[in-house]
């Protein structure tokens, strides 16, 4: 008895062997070929080293996509304003790069200085009274000149006057806007005071007017300028912070509290 139990014991603890149709014995403990584990282990290599690969390629995009386009801009750029005077100095055998460049530059600037005085406005008012008679180059000169004056220095053009934020299009929801004129509506109940807010809804060039009482839009502390950009950025360069400051004419008490309100 005490034989028969030890080879049964035995049994349990070492693995019987199988015996297959064709007579040859297969174990029950399967057998892990070293083939097989090492190319598990070369195709997780690889794919770490495909992953790493992708990601540190993205990275180099992400970088340089952004500087080449603005080199890409700013050689174009520099090769159109050269165009207007290299010409000349080409006829009269003078090959140096960047002095047409300069010369454009100089130009523009004499022009700034021309326009902003007497003689200078009195004949851009003169051409631009011959433009308006031309019948479509009147509509191309008053849109590119629209866009001009939206971004020009000069605050008392007829230009973006401030940056506004409305609630729209619905409670909880605002969007950037462009002050562009005031006007009275009178009531019969009295007169109220309504702003013409232009919010741009494909970049800059086409978007909706709104007319919005005085006392229902946020004046943020932004310039035009930081306004456009942020429109032509997609919001990207949105402050962090924006504090709202107070409407001439319009006491700060008055003034709506959109947080409140929402």
């Amino acid at each position: 008895m005490g034989t028969r139990e030890r080879e049964r014991d035995r049994e349990l603890l070492i693995p019987v062997a199988t015996i297959s149709e064709n007579g040859g014995s297969k174990s029950s403990v399967p057998i892990i070929s070293p083939t097989v584990t090492s190319s598990h282990g070369r195709e997780a290599f690889l794919k770490v080293i495909r992953s790493w690969a992708s990601k540190k390629f993205m990275t180099g995009c992400v970088i340089l996509l952004p500087l080449a386009i603005t080199f890409y801009v700013t050689w174009g750029f520099i090769h159109f304003v050269d165009g207007f005077f290299s010409p000349v100095y080409d006829h009269l055998g003078i090959n140096i790069f960047g002095l047409g460049f300069a010369t454009s530059i100089t130009f523009i600037f004499l022009v700034g200085v021309f326009m902003s005085s007497w003689w200078g406005a009195s004949v851009l008012t003169l051409g631009e009274w011959f433009i308006k008679k031309m019948p479509l180059v009147s509509y191309i000169y008053a849109a590119s000149k629209q866009i001009s004056t939206a971004i020009s220095p000069d605050q008392n053009s007829n230009a973006f006057k401030e940056v506004a934020i409305i609630r729209h299009p619905r409670i909880g929801q605002f969007m950037f806007g462009f002050i562009t004129s005031t006007v009275v509506l009178q009531k019969g109940i009295g007169e109220e005071e309504l702003c013409c807010v232009y919010v741009p809804t494909n970049h800059l060039y086409l978007g909706d007017i709104f007319l919005i009482s005085s006392r229902d839009i946020l004046r943020p502390n932004l310039s035009v300028r930081e306004g456009i950009e942020i429109v032509i950025s997609g919001g990207m360069s949105v402050p962090k912070i924006l504090t709202t400051v107070d409407a001439p004419g319009i006491p700060a008490a008055r003034v709506v509290n959109f947080e409140a309100a929402v």
